[in-house]
């Protein structure tokens, strides 16, 4: 299966028992929808959650974001019934929640395939992301984020992880730096993005711009939000400076030259540009959405 290619800098979680915002999920902007069968739900609401995503899901529009359903673990009286339902009506991804080794993501992988055998559907759309919510997961990490083509994305659950570590994530906290980078280095060895959590308070907009830009440079490609009004912030974050798009077409544009010359190391304004420096200036176009081959 081949990797899929997004934009991810933005995941919005929508409760899967609302539909009024799952109706409008689509206009909100965010790269990606999360629509949640898991902790945003109570038990008793699970079985409703199911049957209304299986029924909006094919019908409402969500224009170019990512629709991605969270379902439950296979260990709890939800995460079969939710694959049962979900698998066949092929969202572009799943979300698995407390991911802790490759085994686990084999395990839901092989029910994704034997029920889209049975509904005649290929093995080759529906990507997954996996969530790693524990101290185990992370140390797992890398086997987690190689376990299987189909994973296009690896996230850090923040709070479950804090729990599980027995510390308090308070602002500016960098109790997670050790498991955000472990998970980060494993997602780009596995080349595929790695997906921050959540910032919890919603009113504190220049909390969640620091917590991005800092999500963005240690490595993370893009970060979840919990609210509507957090995703331009989390999109301005990710997406490219003028001033880094600038500079990444003169890059290569010059590039482009000095190749066709049989040149592939040269100085730009005094400053030496190699194959990593190509590299950043292709990611930073990719971001802008601009075609590299026009330049």
């Amino acid at each position: 299966m081949k990797r899929q290619t997004r934009k991810r800098r933005s995941m919005l979680y929508i409760p899967g028992n609302n539909a009024a915002m799952i109706q409008q999920g689509g206009v909100y902007g965010a790269d990606s929808v999360l629509l949640d069968l898991e902790d945003s739900i109570a038990p008793t609401e699970k079985d409703s959650a199911r049957i209304l995503l299986k029924h909006t899901i094919p019908t409402v529009n969500f224009y170019e974001s990512e629709v991605t359903v969270r379902v439950n673990h296979l260990d709890t009286p939800f995460g079969h019934d939710d694959l049962e339902e979900i698998v066949p009506i092929q969202p572009d991804a799943l979300r698995l929640p407390k991911i802790e080794s490759a085994a686990d993501v084999q395990r839901v992988i092989q029910k994704i395939e034997e029920i889209e055998d049975r509904h005649n559907l290929p093995h080759d759309t529906l990507t997954v992301h996996a969530m790693v919510e524990t101290a185990v997961g992370v140390e797992n990490a890398l086997e987690i984020a190689n376990a299987s083509p189909r994973i296009s994305a690896i996230t850090i659950g923040g709070q479950d992880l804090a729990a599980d570590m027995g510390i308090v994530l308070e602002k500016g906290s960098r109790g997670l730096d050790y498991a955000s980078q472990r998970i980060i280095m494993a997602a780009k060895a596995a080349k595929i993005d790695a997906m921050d959590t959540v910032f919890v308070d919603v009113n504190d907009e220049d909390g969640l711009r620091e917590a991005t830009r800092y999500a963005k440079e240690i490595g993370f490609t893009g970060k979840a939000a919990i609210n509507p009004r957090q995703i331009e912030i989390i999109n301005d974050v990710f997406t490219p400076t003028e001033e880094e798009i600038s500079k990444a077409i003169d890059i290569i544009t010059a590039y482009n030259r000095h190749k066709a010359s049989g040149v592939g190391v040269f100085a730009l304004n005094g400053k030496m540009v190699d194959v990593p420096i190509v590299t950043r200036a292709l990611h930073v176009l990719e971001l802008a959405d601009i075609d590299s081959e026009t330049l």
